[in-house]
């Protein structure tokens, strides 16, 4: 799938499975040795972004909104430095991610950002809920201790808010990409992360970000917290041009189907089994929305 030189917006098909299989196949083995689990739309979105995203070696990217998700260490495997940007802390990340990756804090000056192994081990240790929860911890930490994979690329961890990146100066990234994330931030607020993110872009830089799409009209979606918008809406919000490449007419069906992907259905979360409050209720199948795809290149020449 060619990228449009302007920029492009796209409902997500469950057709880029069986287009990618490497991919999908890379992402799953990747995410069972890191005992990561998938939101149910997940595998379309990074499936979607890793192939508008080209050869990330040497590269140096953004995942904004990244916590602590399987893109940035897929992206350090492919010898990416990657500044993992999170307004939640990451700052006692589990030593099994540290054992596996090079791993640091943005800001090297103090601790804000990455706490010393030590600090986090006992940290995550205590924070453990049950003696269940403890020995569970100690078993995935401890299989990470035994690793002897080493990535190639590097990740750095930045805990700041979208809107903040006051640290990261302008035209430096070669590309900036975000994975259900930017959903999360209020209509009013999200227009400004958007030049935020493309400030920090070099000119002819990519911006690559999924969320939630709506059909007809903007609307929150409690049990995730985010916000589902429509073609209209995030053409404005990412100012793309008029003649950006758009599946939007293609709505229904892609919906359609997404409801009928056995693949999806079928390797749902665990998480998803667990509670009634999230957007599998128990583990049962009833999306409400789509993912939409937003590719957007910055200008070569550009004031943001």
């Amino acid at each position: 799938m060619q990228s449009n030189q302007e920029g492009r917006i796209e409902i997500l098909s469950p057709r880029l499975l069986d287009d990618f299989r490497p991919v999908v196949k890379e992402l799953r083995m990747l995410a069972a040795s890191l005992g990561l689990e998938f939101g149910w739309h997940y595998l379309l979105d990074l499936v979607w972004v890793v192939s508008h995203l080209g050869n990330p070696t040497g590269k140096k990217l953004m995942d904004a909104g990244a916590g602590v998700g399987i893109l940035q260490w897929y992206l350090a495997d492919k010898g990416s430095e990657v500044i993992s940007v999170d307004r939640s802390s990451r700052a006692c990340l589990p030593v099994k991610f540290r054992r596996r990756y090079q791993v640091e804090g943005y800001r090297s000056a103090n601790q804000d950002d990455l706490k010393p192994a030590t600090h986090a081990f006992i940290h995550n240790f205590n924070a453990s809920s049950s003696l269940k929860a403890k020995i569970y911890y100690l078993k995935r930490e401890f299989q990470g201790i035994l690793q002897n994979h080493h990535s190639p690329g590097k990740v750095l961890i930045y805990n700041q808010d979208l809107l903040h990146l006051d640290t990261i100066p302008e035209n430096t990234l070669d590309a900036v990409v975000s994975i259900s994330a930017l959903e999360h931030n209020a209509p009013e607020t999200l227009p400004k992360v958007v030049n935020e993110l493309l400030r920090v872009l070099k000119p002819g830089g990519i911006l690559l970000v999924t969320l939630g799409a709506a059909r007809d009209e903007d609307w929150f979606h409690e049990p995730s917290k985010g916000w589902c918008y429509t073609e209209e809406t995030l053409r404005k919000m990412f100012d793309l041009p008029i003649d950006a490449v758009s599946n939007f007419d293609q709505y229904d069906s892609i919906f359609n189907e997404i409801i009928n992907c056995a693949e999806l259905r079928d390797n749902l979360a665990k998480f998803y089994f667990q509670s009634a409050e999230n957007g599998m209720p128990w583990g049962i199948w009833d999306p409400k929305y789509s993912s939409a795809g937003i590719l957007k290149i910055k200008p070569a020449q550009s004031n943001l």
